[in-house]
C-alpha cells in the first residue's frame, strides 16, 4: 500500500532531495545526480523513505536483477530518467555472471554475495555502470567535469562507465603508492581522452578532502560545472540497494530475514543496506566490518569516533578514517535535524573527535554491530576459507567474511557476507594466503603489459585544481567534450 502511495505521490509531485546540513536548495533526482555535494557541504538525502509492503517484496521475487533493480530505484527516481528499466538491462548487460550478483553457500548458515562480476572486478560496478548511463540522458548533450577521489575501486569502476562518454570528462584522485597494482593499472592503462589520472602525495582521506575543497570552491564548480561520482552522490547509494534486495529474497525474504556483513571503509555499501531495511527489506543485523583502521568498529563498540593516522593495509579499499556517508546515518540516527548534523560534522574535522549523544549511538546499535580484523587475521582467514570450502577471497572480502561468522545473528538468521573485489585484484595476498594465485579473467590478461597513464601532484588543492583545469582545456580544445 505505502509502495503505491509513494509512486504516485512522485509521479505527482517528483522526489525531492534535501542536504544534510539544511543550507542548500532542494533538488530533484537530476539535480542530486549532477551535484554530487551539496553547495553547503552536506550530503543529499530523500525527502522521505518509501516503504515497500510485505506482499509488494514477494511481488519482487523472481525478477531478472535488471528488472528488480529499477523496480527497487524507482520510488527514488523522478521524470529526469525517460526509461530506468531500460538503462538497467543495458547497464548489467555485460556482467560475466548471469545472475550479475551471484550468492555462493560457504558453510551452514553463511553465504558470499559476489559483487564483482562487472568489467572492473569490485562492487563499485553495479553502481557507476548505471551511473554512466544516467550522466550521458540527464545531461543531453551538456558538459560535465567529474572528479572522484578512490582508495582504489571507485576510480577504475568510474572510468570504465565513462571513457569516451562525450561531455564527459572524469579525473579522479588515488593515493600515490597506497592502491594494489591491478587497482592502479585499471585505472592508469585506459587510454580515452577524456579520463585524467592523478596520484595524489597523501592518503585516502586526503584525496576525498581535495575533492570535497574543489567543491566548495564555488568559483572552480561553475567553471568546470563539478560533479562526484563517490558515494557522497545520491545516486550512488541508490544504485548499490537492489543487491541487498535480490540476496535476501534469494534466502527467502519477505517472510525471513537476513543479516549482512559488509567490508566497508567510506560506509557507502553498508548504508545502501541500511537504506534496504528501511525499505521494509527484513535485516536482522548489519556488521560494518573493517580493517585495522578500525574507526568505525570502536565507534559501534564503545562511541569512540576519534581520528588516528590512517595505516596501509591489504585491504587499501578499507584503509579510511573520515567515513563520508556516515554524515547521512548520522542526520537520520539526529532524528533529522540539519542544524545538529553539521554542528557535529564540523567538530569532528576540526578536533578529530565525533561527539554523538548516547541515545543516538545505542539507536544505532540496535541493527549494526562492528568488527575489524588485522592483516594476520586477514591473510589467516583466506586461507582457512579456502582450506575449509575452497573458495579465494580477496583481503576485502576476507574480512566481511570473518566478520559474518564472529558476529551471526540469531539461529535461522542467514549471515550474507559482501564479497566486493575478486580476489585476481590483490593475488599476491591471495596467493601467500592460500597457496594458490588467482588469475584474471581473459579480457584483463594483458593489464601488465598496457602503457600507464598519470601524474602525480602535491597533496595541495591549487595543484590539483590547475590540472583538473589543464585536462578539461585539452579536452574542449580537441573536441572531446562540448
Amino acid at each position: 500500500m505505502w509502495g503505491r502511495l509513494c509512486q504516485g505521490l512522485i509521479r505527482e509531485f517528483g522526489v525531492r532531495y534535501f542536504s544534510t546540513r539544511g543550507r542548500a536548495p532542494a533538488q530533484d533526482f537530476a539535480g542530486v545526480l549532477l551535484a554530487g555535494l551539496a553547495e553547503d557541504g552536506g550530503l543529499y538525502v530523500p525527502e522521505f523513505w518509501p516503504r515497500f509492503s510485505t506482499a509488494e517484496i514477494r511481488g519482487l521475487r523472481g525478477l531478472p536483477y535488471a528488472e528488480l533493480a529499477a523496480a527497487v530505484m524507482a520510488p527514488f527516481v523522478d521524470g529526469a530518467v525517460a526509461d530506468l528499466a531500460a538503462l538497467c538491462a543495458d547497464a548489467y548487460a555485460g556482467f560475466a555472471h548471469p545472475a550479475v550478483v551471484p550468492l555462493q553457500q560457504l558453510e551452514t548458515g553463511l553465504f558470499a554475495l559476489e559483487l564483482f562480476h562487472g568489467p572492473t572486478l569490485a562492487f563499485k560496478d553495479l553502481a557507476m555502470q548505471l551511473l554512466g548511463r544516467l550522466f550521458e540522458q540527464v545531461l543531453a548533450g551538456e558538459r560535465l567535469t567529474i572528479v572522484g577521489a578512490t582508495s582504489g575501486d571507485t576510480g577504475a569502476a568510474a572510468i570504465e562507465a565513462l571513457k569516451g562518454r562525450r561531455g564527459i570528462m572524469i579525473a579522479i584522485l588515488h593515493p600515490e603508492g597506497r592502491v594494489s597494482e591491478v587497482q592502479r593499472r585499471q585505472m592508469t592503462t585506459v587510454a580515452a581522452a577524456n579520463v585524467g589520472n592523478i596520484a595524489i602525495r597523501g592518503s585516502f582521506d586526503d584525496c576525498q578532502d581535495l575533492v570535497k575543497a574543489m567543491f566548495a570552491d564555488a568559483k572552480l564548480r561553475r567553471e568546470l560545472r563539478l560533479s562526484a561520482v563517490n558515494s557522497i552522490n545520491w545516486a550512488r547509494i541508490a544504485a548499490q540497494i537492489p543487491y541487498y534486495f535480490a540476496a535476501a529474497l534469494a534466502l527467502g525474504a519477505p517472510d525471513r530475514a537476513v543479516a549482512f556483513s559488509v567490508p566497508t571503509g567510506n560506509f557507502g555499501n553498508v548504508l545502501a543496506g541500511w537504506a534496504a531495511a528501511r525499505m521494509g527489506l527484513p535485516v536482522a543485523r548489519l556488521v560494518v566490518a573493517c580493517n585495522r583502521n578500525d574507526i568505525l568498529a570502536r565507534y559501534l563498540a564503545a562511541n569512540d569516533m576519534s581520528l588516528r593516522p590512517v595505516e596501509p593495509s591489504l585491504s587499501p579499499s578499507m584503509d579510511i578514517q573520515v567515513s563520508s556517508n556516515f554524515e547521512r546515518l548520522l542526520f537520520e540516527l539526529l532524528d533529522r535535524n540539519p542544524a545538529e548534523t553539521e554542528r557535529i560534522m564540523l567538530d569532528f574535522r576540526a578536533g578529530g573527535r565525533m561527539e554523538v549523544p548516547e541515545g543516538a549511538w545505542r539507536r544505532m546499535q540496535g541493527l549494526f554491530c562492528g568488527f575489524a580484523l588485522d592483516d594476520a587475521g586477514t591473510e589467516a582467514e583466506i586461507g582457512r576459507l579456502y582450506r575449509a570450502s575452497g573458495y579465494l577471497a580477496d583481503p576485502h572480502s576476507a574480512i566481511g567474511i570473518a566478520g559474518a561468522r564472529a558476529r551471526r545473528a540469531e539461529r535461522g538468521v542467514p549471515m550474507i557476507a559482501a564479497a566486493t573485489a575478486h580476489p585476481a585484484k590483490f593475488a599476491p595476498t591471495v596467493e601467500r594466503a592460500s597457496g594458490v594465485c588467482p588469475a584474471l579473467p581473459a579480457r584483463l590478461a594483458d593489464l601488465y603489459q598496457r602503457p600507464e597513464r598519470s601524474v602525480v601532484v602535491a597533496n595541495d588543492l591549487a595543484a590539483v585544481a590547475a590540472e583538473v583545469r589543464a585536462l578539461a582545456g585539452r579536452n574542449v580544445a580537441e573536441g572531446t567534450i562540448v
